[in-house]
């Protein structure tokens, strides 16, 4: 990752959780098609193997919208 990038990413990050994910959706958006299919499926599967060999727990689908539900009442 060079410099620049991680400033912007830094930089990002300290935005509000709704301007952020807009910006999440402008980036997915501006990906050629087929290139964000292709890496949607490869980090599918990184996940999928990741939760198999034990290297991350899932999280319950009711945890999850509880921390989004909080988020979002920011």
């Amino acid at each position: 990752m060079t410099a620049a990038l991680k400033e912007i990413a830094s930089t990002v990050e300290q935005l509000p959780t709704k301007d952020r994910a807009y910006l999440a959706e402008r980036l997915i958006a501006s990906l050629d098609e087929g290139d964000s299919e292709q890496q949607w499926a490869g980090e599918a599967i990184r996940r999928r193997d990741e939760v198999r060999t034990g290297k991350v727990k899932p999280i319950p689908a009711a945890e999850v919208y509880r921390r989004i539900e909080s988020l979002l009442a920011k």
